[in-house]
């Protein structure tokens, strides 16, 4: 899997051609998550990447987030119906344009941000390199469930 970096313009810009694509309809290839559920998920992932505190991680799980970030930033494609923190579960009903405004919202944020490092409240200190490939990857795991 290329690595590509979210913090790339040429990148982020055709992850926004691909959210745009989506519509309150598009079906999921797998998993349980409708597409404005999916974008409610992508916006909180990135926004913790962004520096928004990560809550209710169980102690033990702590202990292995130095394993978690390895597994997030290798070059190996996520499996499907992978388990999640609770904190990015999304159960319930989302309404479309609010949650694709979120996202967008969240990925100019980050772009906003820059290349700095930053502080993730599992991974510990990210890289911008880390960040930009880390969200990239996981973004791009859903949004090939949604077929865009």
């Amino acid at each position: 899997m290329e690595k590509k970096n979210l913090l790339d313009l040429d990148v982020y810009e055709a992850a926004v051609q691909r959210i745009q694509k989506l519509t309150p309809t598009t079906a999921a290839e797998w998993g349980k998550m409708d597409a404005a559920q999916m974008m409610a998920h992508c916006a909180e992932t990135i926004d913790v990447a962004n520096g928004k505190p990560l809550k209710g991680t169980p102690w033990y799980v702590s202990l292995f987030g130095w394993y978690i970030k390895k597994m997030v930033l290798s070059d190996k494609p996520y499996p499907k119906n992978l388990r999640t923190h609770p904190q990015y579960l999304m159960s319930d009903p989302e309404d479309f344009e609010r949650q694709k405004q979120r996202l967008l919202n969240s990925l100019k944020a980050m772009i906003a941000l820059g290349r700095v490092n930053s502080t993730h409240s599992l991974f510990g200190i990210m890289t911008p390199e880390e960040k930009g490939w880390g969200m990239y990857k996981h973004l791009d795991h859903h949004l090939s469930q949604f077929g865009v």
